[in-house]
């Protein structure tokens, strides 16, 4: 069945950078896109990037295009999410999904603050 485990998450002060990774399994991987979402406390799960099946597009929601970096490597069947310029509002659980496919995974927590 699909398995999707991301990782990569922590605490990071603001203006700082995280790298999030997403391995995926039990599909396959190179023939879906693939998103990041998030969701903060109290608030309800949102779109933050997505990227086609050759990486060649992308998408980003507003509050984070020029500052994150969505790209995969469809060798290793993984997901990343590139986080520059974090600030206290990035704070959220983050997790990874394939279109096409309900799965979540257990999500990594992404945390900034001072």
């Amino acid at each position: 069945q699909v398995q999707l485990v991301e990782s990569g998450g922590g605490l990071v002060q603001p203006g700082g950078s995280l790298r999030l990774s997403c391995a995926a399994s039990g599909f396959t991987f190179s023939r879906y896109a693939m998103s990041w979402y998030r969701q903060a406390p109290g608030k309800e799960r949102e779109l933050v990037a997505t990227i086609t099946t050759a990486g060649d597009n992308t998408y980003y929601a507003d509050s984070v295009k020029g500052r994150f970096t969505i790209s995969r490597d469809n060798a290793k069947n993984t997901l990343y999410l590139q986080m520059n310029s974090l600030n206290p509002e990035d704070t959220a659980v983050s997790y990874c999904k394939a279109l096409s496919f309900a799965s979540w995974g257990q999500g990594t927590q992404v945390t900034v603050s001072s």
